[in-house]
């Protein structure tokens, strides 16, 4: 049997509820109801608001959704076959509501199923902009929760500035909707990162991990007064560095969680975009792969180049001609002295050799 808590008269005015997340008309009834009952309902935080009627500022009824242990479609047979019906089952009962169509039964369920759990549910028939809304509603939900309950104020710890601490390579200067959305854009990357902390004297590590969609869990860290780092758990882990938290929970989960880890790409290729002068049209060119000439060096400065040797056989060398020879073609001028000189010494070479 679900008891819902009656509202006194002068319970606080719908101006005064937590944010409102979703509200309609449902028809409610629990174990002790005969018939059902028509009721404004509103989302506020993690508690529904029941009012007679929309214009109502003050609610009759009220139901915690923190025990919440499941929310399923109604398939029992009824008469009007368009009936949206759904159980919400609680650690204090079963209550059965009916929805004014299929899609808005799908809503209520993904919006009741997010406040409780804080996560998103995957199973639901929902369109992408739906489930968009319920992830802003878990993270609103997650910081008023915070805000009702803020953390006991750490001792101001000695080296927390990222200036003097040795930073881990999975940091990155992001709040906490940011840091799900680097995990989800890079989750073949890494699943793990961390992030300064909401209070700007502490850190927090985020993780990213799928069981029937993506799930984010958020831990604290926060610094000893007397130095290192502590998880801000049930049983805190403590530990002398940064690195060494990043490392333990590496090693715990078998590699389960891995540090993010974005490096810079660069190309590999050099590109231009080039303009057709006669069409118009633009593409990307690559770069001709050629050794420009080089351009003359600084004195002093020494260039390598890589040569190529061409090995050519030598060319036969040119025969002489030797004055007098058959093969010579050339004259030899001689002056008139010469040509009398060397006319006596032939006949004398002659009359030697008779």
């Amino acid at each position: 049997i679900c008891t819902l808590e009656m509202a006194k008269p002068t319970g606080r005015r719908k101006s005064q509820l937590p944010d409102l997340y979703y509200e309609c008309y449902l028809e409610k009834r629990s174990f002790k109801d005969k018939t059902s009952r028509k009721l404004w309902t509103c989302l506020c935080g993690n508690t529904l608001f029941f009012f007679n009627e929309k214009r109502d500022n003050d609610y009759t009824e009220k139901l915690d959704l923190t025990g919440l242990i499941s929310v399923t479609d109604d398939s029992s047979q009824d008469a009007h076959l368009d009936a949206a019906r759904f159980n919400v089952q609680t650690t204090r009962g079963n209550i059965k509501f009916t929805a004014p169509n299929a899609e808005s039964r799908e809503l209520w369920k993904g919006f009741m199923y997010s406040v409780a759990k804080l996560q998103v549910p995957v199973s639901l028939n929902l369109l992408p902009g739906q489930v968009h809304i319920l992830r802003e509603t878990v993270q609103k939900e997650r910081q008023r929760l915070e805000n009702l309950n803020p953390p006991p104020e750490p001792s101001p710890p000695t080296d927390v500035d990222t200036g003097k601490t040795e930073m881990p390579a999975c940091y990155y200067e992001v709040p906490r909707l940011e840091a799900e959305l680097l995990l989800e854009r890079e989750a073949h990357k890494g699943n793990l990162l961390l992030r300064p902390g909401r209070d700007g004297r502490s850190f927090a590590m985020t993780t990213r991990q799928d069981l029937d969609g993506p799930v984010f869990r958020h831990y604290r860290l926060v610094a000893n007064a007397n130095g290192g780092f502590y998880i801000d758990v049930d049983k805190p882990v403590h530990f002398d560095t940064l690195h060494d938290v990043i490392a333990y929970m590496v090693e715990k989960t078998e590699r389960t969680l891995t540090p993010l880890n974005i490096e810079d790409q660069y190309d590999k290729n050099i590109c231009f975009i080039l303009s057709d002068h006669e069409n118009g049209e633009r593409s990307l060119h690559p770069l001709l792969e050629c050794d420009p000439a080089p351009e003359d060096p600084m004195p002093g400065t020494v260039l390598s180049h890589t040569f190529t040797y061409l090995v050519v056989p030598p060319s036969p060398a040119p025969r002489k001609n030797i004055p007098g020879s058959a093969n010579s073609k050339s004259r030899i001028l001689l002056s008139p002295e010469m040509k009398k000189q060397s006319k006596s010494s032939f006949i004398q070479s002659s009359a030697a050799a008779a």
